[in-house]
């Protein structure tokens, strides 16, 4: 089976069907650390990254953002010192779509470099 880090993230349409809660449960054990939440009703991927200082923390998030650009998918980026919480939610269907997953696999490739 591939890795969801491999997969491609695609465009998602504003039709496109939400990842079902059975289905989330599922991509999680695929994601060590990260988790669903809920803000203002919509559920988002999150994970806080541990850092050294603030300058790793930053440079982290300036990675997230690049790969978030090539890939025409943003999250939600939080820096603080010694640590970068990355949010990933699909916001034309307003909550989790596989592309989600997929960033986060990605996200934590960066982080495993």
């Amino acid at each position: 089976m591939k890795s969801l880090a491999g997969e491609a993230c695609t465009t998602c349409r504003a039709d496109a069907p939400q990842v079902p809660q059975e289905d989330q449960q599922a991509l999680l054990q695929q994601l060590a650390g990260w988790s669903v939440v809920s803000k203002d009703g919509i559920n988002q991927l999150e994970k806080v990254f541990p850092f050294k200082d603030f300058n790793q923390a930053l440079d982290f998030a300036n990675a997230v953002g690049e790969l978030a650009e090539g890939a025409n998918h943003h999250p939600a980026i939080l820096v603080e010192w010694g640590k970068t919480t990355v949010t990933w939610w699909t916001h034309t269907i307003q909550g989790l779509h596989r592309n989600d997953f997929v960033m986060a696999a990605k996200t934590d490739y960066l982080h495993g470099k």
